[in-house]
């Protein structure tokens, strides 16, 4: 596993845009990768998770600091 991380930064966007960035960032990361988005819309607390759960990834770490959101989603390898 590899210690870098794919940063997607989704401040200042409304749902859909964070989980649809998280999408396209996912689609084109590599097998085994970290994409960890940051987002300050409320409602990607309820959509990341969703999103995740049902495409199959797993998320690592979420966070929030200062009203910013942060997930580390892993790609399957």
């Amino acid at each position: 596993m590899s210690s870098s991380e794919i940063i997607v930064d989704a401040r200042g966007h409304r749902c859909p845009v964070p989980t649809l960035r998280l999408r396209r960032a996912l689609e084109d990361a590599p097998a085994g990768a970290n994409v960890r988005l940051y987002a300050d819309d409320p409602l990607a607390r309820i959509d990341v998770p969703h999103f995740a759960a049902s495409s199959g990834f797993d998320i690592l770490d979420a966070a929030e600091d200062g009203g910013v959101l942060s997930f580390l989603i892993a790609k399957p390898a």
